[in-house]
């Protein structure tokens, strides 16, 4: 039995959390060093014992919160920060004024840029923003004016982790377009699986069915034909693919994207409608299909009244051509116009017939073919040669389709 395939999505930004973990403890590390090689030099080294303390407890606490996107929560990302903040606020009365003067580090020290690194890899640059002006707000307080040092310390926590998190996003952007490319790849390949095993097994049947129900004759040939019509339907629906998703890719700033175009039902109003998907289901045994290999979109009301149109010079080959005339369908998407051409090896149209017919009343070609066209601003033009067949050419500008 095949092996089905399978999209295995790794997260580019679960690095950036482990390296976070990572930084936290030893950011914990470096401020007790810091505090322990200079406790003497402190005020009231009391307060910076207290605070130091609950830092430790509360980075060894919260590394599962650092683990990943979806532990981090915004209640824990607040709380962090204000951990930090707190930190800055209290240094003024942990150290002395000649120390802060002299731009001696703050409680956290560098430990606060683990809080607004977080900030970064789970929301972006705009929530490290967010994260880094209050810092920067804190840092001022602490130090009564913005001093050169401190205007140094703070736009270096700013750029670093607004770049974090403008490099976050970029990573998802093209962590989903990857995803996107692999499960269109894997897609394709189980498309082509089933269209393998379609052939070797029901297509194989139904031809055999309708070459069995031919030479024995009688209800077996009635049963023969219809399995012939639904041999050519899934040939038909194996070759234009087994789902209505057509995707293209193209460039953007942030990496390459896969735009997913959803081909509309026929009874949708808005957007646009795949017009093959319209068409395809007239394909039968005495009717072949022929279509572009993309989509050929249309506003969805313009696409119906085509398909009415390739209906209608569908329904005259039966009528007028006979039950054993052949029709084909040929799609051309030309840009500025879609040419749907309906041809037939019936015995064509006499001279004058269509002028007569309309003469009568029957307005089939005149109304049902011509009058949709014209209401698009198109043009149906029918072209016969007695013993030769009909063909009949609708051609639907762009642009002015309603």
């Amino acid at each position: 039995m095949a092996k089905r395939e399978r999209v295995v999505r790794m997260s580019v930004e679960q690095p950036l959390w482990r390296a976070l973990t990572g930084y936290r403890l030893i950011s914990t590390v470096y401020a007790v060093g810091l505090f322990a090689s200079a406790y003497r030099a402190f005020d009231r080294p009391w307060v910076a014992v207290g605070y130091l303390s609950f830092l430790v407890v509360w980075t060894l606490a919260t590394l599962p919160k650092v683990a990943g996107a979806a532990s981090c929560t915004r209640r824990f990302l607040v709380a962090d920060l204000t951990i930090a903040l707190v930190g800055i606020l209290l240094t003024p009365l942990a150290d002395t004024d000649e120390r802060i003067t002299a731009g001696g580090p703050t409680l956290p020290s560098i430990w606060t840029a683990g809080a607004v690194l977080a900030f970064a890899i789970k929301g972006g640059w705009r929530w490290a923003c967010f994260a880094s002006s209050f810092v920067a707000a804190a840092n001022i307080v602490q130090r009564g004016a913005p001093t050169r040092d401190t205007v140094h310390n703070v736009v270096l926590v700013w750029v670093a982790s607004v770049a974090v998190g403008y490099v976050v996003e970029v990573a998802r952007a093209s962590e989903a377009t990857l995803a996107r490319a692999l499960e269109i790849e894997a897609a394709t390949r189980e498309r082509e699986r089933l269209a393998r095993d379609i052939h070797d097994g029901v297509l194989q049947v139904l031809a055999m069915v309708q070459r069995r129900g031919t030479e024995l004759g009688g209800e077996a040939a009635e049963l023969g034909r219809m399995a012939g019509e639904q041999e050519v339907a899934l040939r038909t629906l194996v070759s234009s693919g087994l789902v209505h998703t057509s995707r293209v890719s193209r460039d953007e700033s942030l990496g390459a994207l896969v735009d997913a175009y959803e081909v509309d039902e026929p009874g949708a109003d808005e957007g646009e409608t795949d017009l093959r998907s319209l068409l395809a289901p007239h394909a039968g045994s005495r009717v072949s299909f022929a279509e572009p290999g993309t989509p050929v979109p249309l506003p969805a009301p313009a696409a119906r009244e085509v398909a009415a149109a390739v209906g209608a010079a569908l329904d005259n080959v039966r009528k007028h051509a006979g039950d054993g005339a052949r029709a084909w369908i040929l799609v051309e998407d030309w840009g500025d116009e879609v040419v749907v051409t309906v041809r037939d090896d019936g015995p064509g149209i006499p001279a004058g017939r269509l002028d007569q017919a309309e003469g009568e009343g029957r307005m089939g070609v005149a109304l049902s073919i011509r009058g949709r066209l014209r209401d698009l601003g198109g043009s149906a033009e029918l072209v016969s040669v007695p013993g030769q067949g009909t063909e009949v050419e609708l051609k639907v500008p762009r642009g002015r389709t309603q």
